[in-house]
């Protein structure tokens, strides 16, 4: 998708918003059909992303609902804070920005990284999220089960110990220098996207214009310490089966970051789940693949909640 609008003017209000002391960027878009009866729709990025991911969404979606984007703390314009990141910490920012500026129910709508806190601030925060949209939903924990457990007390030790080499500023410094490159990146973007199109300059400008700013190298290697660790996260097996709200599970079948396998194995989990497997769609279907999924979304809410009105079925494209 191309248009000859600069994304930051597609992306609707950005404000600045201090939480905890800390600098942190949201957007939003007022709903056109405020005399209607709609849900706040709160977007939650992937680890690395920023607001701009959803330039393709935001403005769609705000056709029928009033909508929302955070950069998370340590992501896009919010401040490189360099503290004990975590899902926890993340579900926090959104509830306080939730009671801050929504104070009504919604829906929370994420991809990968966002769509695990998405599923984390649901079984928080019950009295904020009506439902949840999970793209890519990955498991942190899934890494120490995959060790048999009769092996664990030796090799879990080991893999503690290289997490920290790994995870040191001496090692994760000239890293961080090279992978915030333009031209790595894109790389990476080919691995994480199965349609080469869908990896435009538009794209590359918004994954390496945070990494610039000051202290993007400090928060780095607190994120990257962070996501190793045992409490970084939430098991998503022992989350999933707790709620009782819709939920909507969207997975590219070419998704080589998080192993498509697992959208079965979730959807097993819970009969309030909804799967919608994308063909040829990798890890990022709402920016691979947005008129496909901002129309999957806003069928699902017509599907699912009864009280509001119905929503167009063609959304522009």
């Amino acid at each position: 998708m191309t248009t000859g609008i600069h994304w930051q003017q597609r992306v609707g209000n950005q404000r600045d918003w201090i939480w905890r002391g800390w600098q942190t960027r949201y957007t939003y878009i007022r709903s056109a059909q405020q005399h209607q009866k709609t849900i706040p729709l709160i977007l939650l990025h992937g680890f690395g992303a920023s607001i701009g991911h959803w330039r393709h969404n935001l403005e769609v979606l705000a056709e029928h609902h009033t909508v929302y984007a955070l950069d998370m703390l340590g992501f896009g314009a919010s401040e490189k804070a360099s503290v004990n990141y975590s899902i926890e910490m993340w579900v926090e920012q959104v509830y306080d920005f939730w009671k801050a500026f929504i104070r009504q129910p919604a829906i929370l709508i994420g991809n990968s990284n966002g769509s695990l806190i998405s599923l984390a601030a649901a079984a928080a925060h019950p009295e904020m999220v009506r439902g949840i949209v999970m793209m890519s939903l990955p498991d942190p924990t899934l890494e120490q089960e995959a060790i048999p457990a009769l092996l664990r007390p030796i090799l879990m030790p080991i893999v503690t110990t290289i997490k920290k080499i790994v995870a040191s500023p001496v090692i994760l410094k000239p890293v961080f220098h090279f992978v915030r490159q333009p031209s790595i990146l894109r790389r990476w973007a080919s691995l994480a996207y199965a349609n080469p199109a869908a990896i435009t300059d538009e794209l590359i400008e918004i994954l390496a214009g945070p990494p610039q700013d000051r202290g993007s190298a400090r928060a780095f290697s607190a994120l990257f310490k962070a996501a190793m660790g045992v409490n970084f996260s939430p098991s998503v097996k022992t989350v999933l089966p707790t709620l009782t709200i819709p939920m909507l599970l969207i997975w590219g079948q070419k998704d080589r970051f998080v192993p498509p396998v697992l959208a079965n194995q979730f959807a097993q989990y819970n009969e309030k789940l909804q799967l919608l497997n994308l063909e040829d769609v990798g890890h990022c279907p709402h920016d691979e693949s947005p008129e496909q999924v901002n129309q999957a979304i806003l069928d699902w809410i017509n599907q699912c909640f009864d009280d509001t009105q119905q929503l167009a079925t063609s959304p522009n494209k």
